[in-house]
């Protein structure tokens, strides 16, 4: 095989692997009223069985992606490969709630060791510009893809199998490429990196752990409660130690320098703002799609489609534009479709059908796309090749916290307006306790009250929770824009249109 080939060979296995990653964030989302069923989960079990996988994912990033330039990038991603496919495993066959929770904590490390080093990988196997931004192209479409079809796969395996089928398709996809990465993917590292730095490991962990919990867990404890803001207090004083430390040590984790970088920075805030926006409206709209227009859990992750469609083909074409036009004007506008899109769709009302809705995914994926390749490439393009395993993980790692920044904040704005519009309504109604914290808990909880009322009683209730879940809906949509927004402005203050030579990060690139 030649050069060129072996190179986009390397290329295929790393976004196959991306994808069962990427998947993976979303793809358990339709399964979980079949836990339920299955392995009699509890709300709270739920939101842990979701929750640990990003927890030690987003926790872990940093230090793998620091592992992986220090002692081979290849060897740290067969090694996540083992781990994600043994803990997609012990998922599959998990006979408890609890014993599904630590699977899904294994895969978090496998995950943490892999996603870092797919993107390192690909910028030491492309070095040449022209050729590197195709590739994450590429490999941005993947990432959007597989986000966004994980519904549709965990709707269909559903119809046709059990549960665990979501977690046991990852094993053979998992075996598959490690076979491949033996053959196929290069070993790389940084030759001068210096010694370990456990200080700067432990911080990260627990910062960035103690932070992503507090954001998970807010919306059902409410973002002012004791345990939350410890939570939050904690994470910023561990993070703020975390800074200090690697400003200061010799051998740092994780260079401060940097975020001097003009270019790094923006693309970074872009990235998390980005990926904000786009776990929220998921979270969003697969409740809408399935509460409020009936839809079933296959039908639903089909009615994602037009987002994962455009954003496949908008992804490449977004190095193209970028290459001629610069990377500034590509990202805005990529950002002003997703903020338009958005602002669009927070017009939704119980009247708005699906069809109506379809044009604004489109135009919400196709800003995604625009935005994600430039984006990424103007991350791993400002640093020396050899940090690339730390420059991808803090890329990763800021799409991991904003992603959990938009489910938490937009589902917290959901609930918010859904309460206060619900509120009035039961107060002067004789509802037992219990059954009343079901119908303010969600609309789901609410509609299955109103199955068991009698008549109009029943008919009136579920008319209403669908409305003020909407009107809490739109409100997310509206936040979501304004975020997105706020994004297309750093980008346009922030964000330069191309490298700089003279910028000392890329400088250094030219010395490597």
């Amino acid at each position: 095989m030649t050069g060129g080939r072996r190179r986009w060979a390397t290329l295929t296995v790393l976004c196959v692997t991306l994808l069962l990653i990427s998947l993976d964030n979303t793809i358990l989302n339709v399964a979980l009223p079949s836990v339920v069923r299955a392995l009699g989960a509890t709300s709270s079990q739920l939101q842990w069985i979701v929750d640990a996988y990003a927890i030690v994912f987003a926790g872990l990033l940093l230090t793998l992606g620091a592992l992986g330039d220090r002692v081979g990038r290849k060897w740290v991603f067969m090694g996540g490969l083992v781990v994600f496919g043994a803990g997609s495993a012990l998922a599959a066959w998990s006979p408890t709630p609890d014993r599904l929770t630590a699977a899904r904590a294994v895969m978090g490390v496998g995950a943490a060791a892999l996603m870092p080093c797919t993107l390192s990988i690909l910028t030491n196997v492309f070095t040449a510009e022209h050729d590197r931004a195709r590739a994450i192209g590429i490999w941005s479409g993947t990432a959007g893809l597989g986000v966004a079809i994980g519904p549709i796969l965990g709707g269909f395996l559903l119809v046709h199998y059990w549960w665990g089928s979501v977690f046991l398709i990852n094993v053979p996809i998992a075996l598959a490429g490690l076979v491949a990465a033996a053959f196929l993917v290069p070993n790389s590292r940084n030759p001068n990196s210096k010694r370990a730095d456990p200080v700067g490991t432990i911080l990260s962990m627990v910062g960035l752990g103690a932070l992503l919990w507090a954001i998970i867990e807010a919306p059902n404890r409410t973002w002012t409660s004791p345990p939350i803001l410890a939570a939050f207090v904690g994470a910023v004083v561990v993070i703020c130690a975390f800074v200090v430390w690697e400003r200061h040590v010799d051998h740092p984790m994780l260079p401060m320098r940097f975020f001097a970088n003009r270019r790094y920075s923006a693309a970074i805030a872009s990235l998390a703002l980005v990926l904000f926006a786009l776990l929220g409206l998921f979270f969003l709209v697969t409740q809408y799609l399935q509460f409020c227009l009936g839809f079933s859990p296959l039908r639903t992750g089909l009615g994602l489609a037009p987002i994962a469609l455009v954003l496949l083909v908008a992804a490449p074409s977004s190095v193209i534009l970028a290459r001629r036009f610069g990377t500034k004007p590509v990202v805005a506008g990529g950002l002003l479709l997703i903020a338009i899109g958005l602002g669009l769709l927070s017009h939704t009302t119980v009247h708005t059908t699906y069809r109506d809705c379809i044009p604004w995914f489109a135009l919400i994926g196709t800003g995604v796309g625009l935005t994600m390749a430039p984006s990424t490439e103007s991350v791993m393009g400002s640093l020396p090749r050899d940090d690339a395993g730390v420059g991808s993980a803090t890329s990763d790692t800021s799409m991991q916290i904003g992603g959990a920044l938009g489910v938490g904040v937009l589902g917290t704005v959901l609930n918010f307006r859904y309460q206060a519009f619900m509120t009035p309504l039961l107060a002067h109604q004789a509802i037992p306790a219990g059954i009343d914290k079901l119908i303010l808990g969600s609309l789901g909880g609410a509609l299955a009250v109103a199955q068991h009322l009698p008549g109009s009683a029943g008919t009136a209730l579920a008319q209403a929770a669908r409305r003020s879940f909407v009107s809490g809906m739109d409100l997310g949509f509206l936040v979501a824009a304004a975020v997105v927004a706020l994004a297309g402005l750093i980008v346009l203050v922030a964000l330069p249109n191309r490298a700089s030579q003279e910028d000392p990060v890329a400088s250094s690139t030219e010395a490597v």
